[in-house]
């Protein structure tokens, strides 16, 4: 029986090593902000367009590059008045792992963004050329039915994140601050916050340590990211104990590793979020996992 819990798990699943959309529209419509569990690379090609990412406001120029890691909370801000066409791109972190040499880590281009704290990445033009041809021969071979289109397709997506990977790591990351709006102390809270999931992540503490007051903190935090902060590090929290129930760690562990003050809080808070106790998530996803013959890779509304 489906419930609309386990509906939900299931929105979003990929059950693939990559999935590639090609997408043009002009639609009013308002996107909340939301995470998932699998990398994903958004390659801008027209409209009007604001990325919002973690805090850092992107305003995005034709062929503009994002790479946006796994949990990290994101939206599109669109002018609808304008056609938005983009390609989108959905990673399964452990394909590219096991494509991966120890000289050549495919995920590096995530890493790095993780690192330098920017997910936008400019192309000079030459390498803009080779990215598009690359683009071009994948997207003619996910159209391709025939024989060993499945192996072409893989082969031009390998293609393609090894030219990203190799450009990124020779070029730095943008810091056009006239194209990035945030507030760096906000940005530098953002940080410490997914670095300490399972400790004190008080107001008061926070305040504290970096010198804020917690009342310009509380406003300046839901201003400049559009949630609360607790609101934040209970969502990212709860993301944390979802990736730990899927590898099969006791929901009582989870808990603690998580930052929650007791089991009984947790497991609340996990039912609210997700419509299934912890015990009844890690039987659903198996469900999946059975299924599909893949990991779960989700994405998850981010609850104002």
């Amino acid at each position: 029986m489906e419930d609309n819990a386990l509906i939900k798990i299931k929105r979003g699943y990929l059950n693939e090593d990559f999935r590639f959309f090609h997408l043009k529209d002009k639609k009013a419509e308002e996107h909340a902000f939301h995470y998932h569990d699998f990398n994903k690379i958004v390659i801008f090609i027209s409209g009007n367009v604001t990325y919002a990412i973690e805090g850092k406001y992107y305003k995005l120029r034709p062929w503009d590059i994002l790479f946006i890691s796994s949990k990290e909370v994101h939206k599109p801000i669109i002018d609808s008045s304008e056609y938005y066409e983009r390609i989108i791109i959905w990673v399964d972190s452990s394909f590219l792992e096991h494509q991966s040499t120890d000289e050549s880590d495919l995920r590096s281009c995530f890493y790095l963004e993780v690192k330098e704290k920017s997910n936008l990445f400019r192309l000079t033009a030459e390498n803009l050329n080779i990215v598009k041809e690359t683009l071009y021969s994948l997207e003619k071979a996910i159209r391709d039915n025939e024989f060993g289109s499945k192996v072409l397709q893989n082969a031009y997506f390998i293609q393609l994140i090894v030219y990203l990977n190799r450009f990124m790591l020779k070029t730095k990351l943008n810091r056009e601050e006239k194209d990035v709006q945030y507030d760096e102390r906000i940005v530098n809270i953002l940080a410490y916050v997914n670095e300490n999931l399972s400790g004190d992540l008080s107001v008061e503490w926070i305040a504290s340590k970096f010198y804020i007051n917690r009342y310009y903190l509380m406003h300046n935090f839901k201003s400049e990211t559009g949630y609360t902060l607790h609101n934040y590090i209970l969502q990212k929290r709860l993301a944390k104990a979802a990736e730990l129930i899927k590898k099969g760690v006791q929901a009582s562990s989870v808990s603690e590793q998580c930052g929650f003050k007791d089991y009984s809080g947790f497991v609340r808070a996990f039912k609210k979020n997700f419509g299934l106790s912890p015990r009844e998530y890690y039987k659903a996803i198996k469900d999946l996992q059975q299924h599909y013959g893949k990991k779960d890779i989700v994405e998850y509304p981010f609850r104002e």
